[in-house]
Formats: structure tokens, C-alpha cells, sequence
């Protein structure tokens, strides 16, 4: 089964408003990616990111197909549908004639889920008055029991334990129709797809589909408002149920009060209120002795699965004013007798945890990153919200977790360009003071320089031909030298670097490589030991990497081995340097005056390079 919501990646642009709204963190971003990614199994399918995403990028799963397969069985096909229809189409007149064009799709009933709510609202209101001490938290949304089991599980014992009113209409369903009929939901939550999947034998339901799946079979079908006859639902028809898809509607239906004095129930709807009111429930539920009634969106009626662009309190006038109607002349002694009839049906259910909570990193492990993002020193619990995350410190925990990348941060990226653009102005400057010195000697010194440029193009090209990675950094961990197989190991991102910047010299080693194997080099500075040896990975690659001095203090070597390949054949690359060696270090003293230390350094890489191979050699 497909994960309830995925991202398209060849669409992601990366711009992060999928990760702002999840209110799980089930979204993550890894180094060398160039899109998001969900994790099916801490997504609680709210639908939160399916909404925001500003290339539509983020889908939920679809139905229609296996809704299509049922409308072809030779069974009685029944549509249960969700109250909240009657917010959402605006665009029908008479809700007897969106009646006519479902069953125009071919099905053979119609019923209300507002009778299920009925019974499940009746329900609640015999569970609370036998009340015991034990204050419950409603069940009814699927992405709030979602959400406890997976990351609140202590408090999975106060979930009241009742099916939905989508569960409870699928078992009136059977009852009423047999138990071999095909029942199909249509709703407003994208998560009741995943619900439905928790039950067999009279719960069963064979397709779940949402109102914009539901426009689309329209659409397909041709069928339209003014093609059709008015039909009423099915019976057994609902009563105060009707107003379930408003948040408080479950306790108006079960006469349960909301007084502020005295009533004992405490409603919340919406993402943020619902993470603290659980937060809450489970540790001051003894002060506050309240049960709360809880939906993640803000009501049913502005579910996920509706249509885009919606006004809440239109769609809460729309149901209230269909309730009113309905209940003009409504029988109600009828339905007394209706809710006898189903009341002995099981609707109990029980709950698993879950737990997708990720272990708190270590306190030095989240001030590394503070400190690497800038925020050393400053108040972790403020933030932008550029990266998605509350406050900074949430952002470094989420690192460290491996759920998201330090260049999300909006002050680290800015504040690397501004030093990237700085440092490329300092090296302009002294490019033109040596292009002036060298005007000044051209004469002098062109057949120097001819000779120089000679053994800088021998000593890159022995670099280039090496099959491990080698880049050598400055104290600043930026790059002053690299070859292609360290280029290659990095991936596309550092591929496109290089078209620009060839060598990508000048480039941050802290955006190219993950926080956990840079921090190796800045090591290498502190503590003026050479690391060899270290089995690191970067993405799925296992390399063995050893990180070394060249001068103290100011400039560090590493080489990178791609443990998957083939042994490089270490006697072959130090009889190739050496000979570089003997062949070139005379030519290159000669120019000393005019290089520096250039032929020292030379020296000094390329030795160091024959002594990492060595020790390799002799392990």
C-alpha cells in the first residue's frame, strides 16, 4: 500500500513550507538532496502539507480506481457519506439532488454518516456519565489518535475506546444491506483512507474517497446538477448528527453540556491547539479534570479532502442552516425506534501505540550545531521560522537527528555567502597586486613563471589521476585544492559547483560535506592530531578517510577511499609521486623567489600523501 501522502520529487523546490506546517517533524531533508522527503511511518496524515506546497508537489493517495472497481461489483454498492457534504457543495442547490448524482455513479444507497454520529455521539454521552475518575479524549478524529499513538502513547489508555462515526455507519451499513455489500466513504479527511484500513468483518470498507476525488468522478461521468431528479438519502436518517463536521457538533448531538461553569468537556480544534492540549492533558489532567474533545483541522468541514480555497464559517453556516432544514417536521419518535434497532451493535475499539519518537540528541551535540548556524551565545528558543522550525534550538535538535540540514537555516546561508563573497573580493585584490608585481618582472620572470606553471600542471594532474579523493583546506575550511574523485564521491550538487568553480577551490567545506565528518578536519586544527583511518559515510558510500596535517595550523589534507571499489594499487601512486619529486623539486626551488613557500608546500603535500599510503600499505 502507498503511504497515505508522498512527495513528487522531480516537483519539490525545496522551499520548505511543507516542513514549517508539519507539526511531527515527519519531513525530512538530507544533505546532497535536492528535494523533500516524507517518513510514511511518523506521518499521521493531517494533510497540513498538501495544502501549502506551492508546486502542488505533495499528493495524497488516491481511490478513484479501486472506488471504480467497486461501483463494477455485482454486490449492492452503498455510499456512506460524510455531513460535511453539505459545506462543501456550494455549487448544488438541493442536497436531494447531490443525493441523485452519487447514486448517477452507481450506487445503489445513499446513507447518511450523520445517523452513525448519532449513535456514537450516544455513546460518548453514556461514557462520561458513567465517568470514574478517568477523563477521556475523543476518538472520533482519526489524525488525533494518530498522532498519540505515535508520539504521546502515555496517554493511548485515555482515548475513549469508540470507533468513529465512519466505522459506526460502515456496521449500520452491513446490518442494514447484508454483509456482503461494497461500502464506499466519502469524506473530507485524508487519513480516514488509512482508518478504514484497521477493519474487517461488519467495520469493513472497501474504498474511501474525498470530496475532490468525488468532483472528479463527476467530471469523468458527466454528471451534473441539472441532469438529475431530487432522491433523499437512504434511511436511517440522521439527527443532531448532522453538525458533526463543526467542532463541537459530537457534544450538541449527545446533549452533552458546554457551559463554562459546569459542563465537563473542553473542545479544541487546529493543529498547534490540539500538540498543546494533548501536551496538556498529559501533564495537568488532575488540575484541569476536564475531557476534551479534540480535532486536528478546524472542524471536519475544512478537512484536507475538500476543495481548496473554502471560508470556514461559510461552510459552518452551510451546515447549520442544512440541519436546520432536516430537522423541520424531522420524526424524531422514528428515530428513536432507528437508534434502538443499531444500539447493540459493537462500536468499541481499541488502541496501539505506536511510538516514532526520536531520542533526544545530547546537550553537545545541539550547542555544536547552535554554534555552527551562528546561534552560539544567543536565545535558542527564538527563530525565524525561515527553516521550518519553531525556534533554533528545535532546528539544531532536528539536525542532529538527521531529519534536516544546516544550510536550511537562513542566517548560516546568508552569512556563508557574505564570507564566500568577501573572501572572493580578498582574492580579487590580491590577484590584481600580483598581476601588477608580475607586469612589473614580466620579462624577468616569464621563463620562472613558464617553468613553475610546468610543475603546477604535473603535480594537478598526478592529483587528478589518483583514484582516491584528495582535498586539501585552510584553516577557514575552505578548499584550496581537490581532485575529481573527491568531486565524484561528493555527487551532483558538488558536480555543479565545479562547472562553475573548477577544482572548487575557494568553496565551504561545511556545505559540501555532513556536520559529523567536516568536524573531523576542524579536529585535525584543534588538536594537532592526524586522524587515519576513519570509516565515515556520506549518503549510502562507505569511505575510509584520513585527515592530516600539511602545516600546522593553516593548512590540512585529507584522502577519501571508496571502500566499495576495487584496492588501489598503492606501490603504482608512490613510485608515480616520488618520481614527480625527483624530476620537478629542482625546477621548483629555482622559482622559490617568486612562489615562496610554494615549492615547500608542494614538497610538504605530496610527501605527506606518500606517507598516508605508506601506513596504509603497512596495515
Amino acid at each position: 500500500m502507498k503511504p497515505i501522502v508522498e512527495i513528487i520529487k522531480d516537483k519539490c523546490n525545496l522551499s520548505y513550507s511543507c516542513v514549517r506546517v508539519c507539526p511531527v517533524n515527519a519531513i525530512e531533508v538530507k544533505l546532497n538532496k535536492d528535494y523533500a522527503r516524507i517518513i510514511p511511518e511518523r506521518c499521521i496524515g493531517c494533510g497540513n502539507c498538501t495544502s501549502v506546497c506551492p508546486e502542488d508537489a505533495i499528493v495524497y493517495r488516491d481511490s478513484l480506481d479501486e472506488t471504480k472497481d467497486v461501483l463494477k461489483s455485482n454486490e449492492k454498492k452503498v455510499a456512506i457519506v460524510a455531513p460535511s457534504i453539505s459545506g462543501e457543495f456550494h455549487d448544488i442547490t438541493d442536497y436531494r439532488k447531490f443525493v441523485q448524482m452519487i447514486k448517477h455513479l452507481g450506487f445503489d444507497y445513499v446513507n447518511e454518516v450523520s445517523f452513525g454520529a448519532d449513535i456514537i455521539a450516544l455513546k460518548y454521552a453514556e461514557l462520561l456519565k458513567n465517568f470514574k475518575g478517568k477523563y477521556y479524549i475523543s476518538s472520533a478524529c482519526p489524525v488525533v489518535v494518530q498522532h498519540i499513538q505515535k508520539f504521546q502513547p502515555e496517554i493511548i489508555d485515555n482515548l475513549a475506546p469508540l470507533i468513529s462515526p465512519m466505522i459506526a455507519s460502515a456496521k449500520i451499513a452491513r446490518k442494514l444491506y447484508g454483509k456482503d455489500c461494497k461500502i464506499t466513504y466519502i469524506g473530507p479527511c485524508i487519513d480516514s483512507k488509512d482508518e478504514a484500513l484497521l477493519f474487517k468483518d461488519d467495520g469493513k470498507i472497501d474504498a474511501v474517497i474525498t470530496f475532490q476525488e468525488l468532483r472528479k468522478l463527476f467530471t469523468e461521468r458527466d454528471i451534473h446538477e441539472g441532469t438529475v431528479e431530487f432522491s433523499e438519502f437512504d434511511p436511517p436518517i440522521g439527527y443532531k448528527g448532522s453538525l458533526f463536521p463543526i467542532s463541537n457538533g459530537l457534544l450538541q448531538a449527545a446533549d452533552i453540556s458546554e457551559d463554562l461553569l459546569t459542563g465537563e468537556v473542553i473542545t479544541a480544534e487546529g493543529t498547534s491547539n490540539i500538540i498543546n492540549a494533548t501536551k496538556q492533558f498529559s501533564k495537568d489532567i488532575e488540575t484541569i479534570k476536564k475531557h476534551f474533545n479534540l480535532y486536528f483541522c478546524e472542524g471536519c468541514l475544512m478537512g484536507p479532502g475538500t476543495s481548496k480555497g473554502g471560508e470556514k464559517y461559510i461552510r459552518h453556516t452551510r451546515v447549520t442552516d442544512y440541519a436546520n432544514k432536516r430537522l423541520k417536521g424531522f420524526d424524531l419518535k422514528k428515530w428513536k425506534t432507528e437508534v434502538d434497532k443499531f444500539w447493540q451493535l459493537d462500536y468499541s475499539r481499541t488502541f496501539k501505540a505506536d511510538d516514532q519518537r526520536i531520542e533526544t540528541p545530547s546537550e553537545d551535540k545541539i550547542q555544536e550545531i547552535l554554534k555552527a548556524i551562528g546561534k552560539e551565545g544567543k536565545d535558542p528558543d527564538l527563530g525565524c521560522n525561515a527553516c521550518g522550525y519553531n525556534t533554533c534550538r528545535d532546528f539544531a535538535t532536528a539536525v542532529a537527528k538527521g531529519l534536516a540540514k544546516v544550510d536550511m537555516c537562513l542566517t548560516y546561508s546568508l552569512r556563508n555567502r557574505h564570507d564566500y563573497i568577501k573572501a572572493l573580493k580578498t582574492t580579487n585584490e590580491k590577484l590584481a597586486q600580483t598581476q601588477k608585481a608580475l607586469q612589473e618582472s614580466e620579462q624577468i620572470a616569464q621563463k620562472e613563471k613558464e617553468t613553475a606553471k610546468e610543475a603546477s600542471d604535473t603535480v594537478s594532474s598526478m592529483l587528478q589521476k589518483l583514484p582516491s579523493g584528495v582535498v586539501i583546506i585552510d584553516k577557514n575550511l575552505k578548499i584550496i585544492q581537490s581532485n575529481n574523485s573527491f568531486i565524484e564521491m561528493l555527487g551532483e550538487e558538488a558536480k555543479a559547483i565545479d562547472e562553475v568553480i573548477p577544482g572548487l577551490v575557494g568553496a565551504d567545506l561545511k556545505t559540501l560535506l555532513p556536520f559529523n565528518v567536516y568536524h573531523l578536519f576542524s579536529n585535525v586544527f584543534s588538536t594537532k592530531e592526524n586522524i587515519l583511518n576513519r570509516d565515515v559515510h556520506i549518503d549510502e558510500n562507505l569511505l575510509n578517510l584520513s585527515v592530516f596535517t600539511i602545516r600546522k595550523d593553516k593548512i590540512v589534507g585529507a584522502v577519501f577511499r571508496d571502500m566499495y571499489s576495487p584496492e588501489v594499487r598503492k606501490e603504482e601512486v608512490l613510485k608515480r609521486v616520488t618520481d614527480v619529486i625527483d624530476k620537478n623539486l629542482t625546477m621548483v626551488q629555482k622559482i622559490g623567489f617568486l612562489l615562496g613557500e610554494g615549492a615547500s608546500e608542494t614538497e610538504q603535500m605530496l610527501n605527506s600523501i606518500i606517507e598516508l599510503y605508506k601506513m596504509n600499505k603497512k596495515e
